[in-house]
């Protein structure tokens, strides 16, 4: 019989292996100098840091931000593309700190908070950042099913669709629907441990400092990117639907049959190419989200098993869920909005447990050793953070409001915001404690 495959792995669990990173060539000009100032810069160089930045894009053109861009577009017309763009340099703002968190020390989010947690808040902050990513992962493959069933006229129900593999819901006011899609909790721990896919050596103060430049450059032409195309989506409902009667039912499973009637089907009608738009998103974000899956669980729980059972894992935690919820929710689309909202608030809850540690982290000095973030950048990062979680604290705060409605509902609802706001409290309060971290000496 043939030896069976061990399930686990016999070392620790890195994001990536030695043998899976790219390795950066030394060219002759970076030969000179003594590795305190970065080499110059290289178009080379550039190409070869490219990647993490555009797969983390991705989260910014899910299926959650394609309903965004098209009911601010058809609610408010043109009248939010500035906070669109203020929110995407927010967003920006965020995945350049988790990248630099990952560059300078080695590893990603999710393994530093298992370092500087104690045991109990680690394994909260860990069940919280999963229960995110399964609703972010439900938001996304119920956005491919949509999008199958569109392409199959209806013929593969919701339900099958899931096989295949936030929406934000109409009565929150369209400006915090625009900002509160951008930051993705679980993109922030994936950003962080996508950039340790090249070989940096950290003992080397100018080299980490030229993989942050070049993946500084990457991570802004891919915002770049998803800046511009979520603009095409909103400009397009804005000019086609804006001030209609029917700007407040629009939704992604009738976003399609809306742009076919209104401008026409042509050579290959309009509505397949939404379908194919909406299944090219809903895909790519369900990939990125497995990743995200397997690095934050073995990030918490150092779990040392094989990346492909961590994949079955956190595909099953996903696939279950999803098809549980798609075979109730496909009788109609008021089922799917009631759906959209409690995901929404899932995901908004979690915005804290992401934040504040990853902006912990990249102010200690005995973490980041002299990449940590200066006096104004972590002023300013802190006050994005602060607006970011304001913001989703309006949508909450607007929900349950009229969610909410009985004594021991009610009575259920204040205890658990009572525990939540003092766990955000304590993550906020360990800021400023002394990190159990030995200095990195880079200097």
């Amino acid at each position: 019989m043939p030896p069976q495959q061990p399930l686990l792995e016999p070392e620790e669990d890195t994001a990536y292996d030695s043998s899976e990173k790219v390795v950066v060539a030394v060219g002759v000009e970076d030969e000179y100098g003594d590795d305190v100032e970065a080499p110059p810069f290289s178009w080379k160089k550039l190409w070869l840091f490219t990647g993490p930045g555009f797969l983390m894009s991705i989260a910014f053109l899910d299926p959650g931000n394609l309903e965004g861009d098209l009911q601010s577009g058809a609610i408010a017309g043109y009248s939010l593309l500035w906070l669109l763009m203020w929110a995407t340099l927010m967003g920006l703002l965020i995945q350049l700190l988790s990248a630099r968190l990952g560059v300078a020390t080695g590893r990603h989010l999710a393994e530093l908070c298992r370092e500087e947690y104690p045991p109990w808040a680690r394994i909260v902050l860990w069940l919280m950042t999963e229960l995110a990513l399964i609703g972010s992962d439900i938001q996304e493959v119920i956005g491919s099913a949509i999008a199958i069933r569109i392409l199959s006229n209806g013929f593969v129900p919701l339900w099958a669709g899931v096989l295949v593999p936030k929406l934000s819901s109409r009565t929150i006011k369209q400006a915090v629907g625009v900002v509160g899609c951008i930051i993705m909790p679980h993109n922030v721990f994936l950003h962080s441990a996508l950039v340790q896919s090249r070989q940096i050596d950290q003992s080397k103060k100018g080299r980490v400092q030229e993989a942050l430049n070049y993946y500084s450059i990457e991570s802004t032409l891919a915002l770049a990117v998803s800046f511009i195309i979520n603009i095409f989506v909103t400009t397009v409902f804005a000019k086609g639907f804006y001030g209609t009667e029917i700007a407040d039912s629009i939704g992604l499973v009738n976003a399609g049959t809306y742009l076919q009637e209104k401008y026409g089907g042509g050579l290959f009608p309009i509505l397949y190419i939404w379908g194919i738009g909406l299944l090219a998103a809903g895909q790519s974000s369900t990939i990125t989200g497995t990743y995200a899956g397997q690095f934050i669980m073995g990030g918490f729980l150092n779990l040392r098993l094989k990346k492909w059972v961590r994949a079955l894992i956190t595909r099953s935690c996903a696939i279950i869920p999803t098809m549980i919820v798609a075979l109730i929710f496909d009788t109609s689309e008021e089922s799917l909005d009631i759906l959209n909202e409690w995901l929404n608030v899932l995901q908004s809850v979690q915005i804290p447990f992401a934040l504040i540690p990853l902006l912990c982290l990249v102010s200690k000095e005995q973490i980041m050793g002299t990449f940590r973030i200066g006096p104004v950048l972590k002023i300013f990062s802190w006050l994005v953070a602060a607006l970011v979680i304001v913001i989703n604290g309006y949508l909450l705060l607007d929900f349950f409001s009229s969610e909410v409605n009985g004594a021991v509902f009610a009575v259920v609802v204040c205890a658990l915001t009572a525990a939540y706001v003092a766990f955000v409290i304590y993550l906020i309060a360990r800021a400023v404690s002394f990190s159990p971290w030995q200095s990195l000496d880079r200097s």
